[in-house]
C-alpha cells in the first residue's frame, strides 16, 4: 500500500489495518512451517507494511 493511502487514514483505520497485517503474516508463518508457502515475497511486503503503517502512527502520535 502506498505511503499516500496510508497517510488519509485515520488512526483507527491504521491499527485495524496492521492488526490484519499481523494477522495474514502469521498465517504466512504457519505456511512457512508447512512449506506450502505459494508467495514468499509476501513477507517482505507485508512487513514494509507494517513499517509504514507505524512510521506514521509515530508521526500521528505527535501532532
Amino acid at each position: 500500500m502506498k505511503p499516500e493511502e496510508l497517510r488519509n487514514l485515520g488512526r483507527e483505520e491504521l491499527l485495524v489495518k496492521e492488526k490484519a497485517l499481523y494477522e495474514e503474516l502469521a498465517k504466512l508463518n504457519t505456511q512457512r512451517y508447512t512449506g506450502t508457502v505459494e508467495k514468499p515475497h509476501k513477507f517482505g511486503l507485508i512487513k514494509k507494511d507494517i513499517a509504514r503503517i507505524r512510521t506514521i502512527l509515530n508521526t500521528k502520535k505527535d501532532k
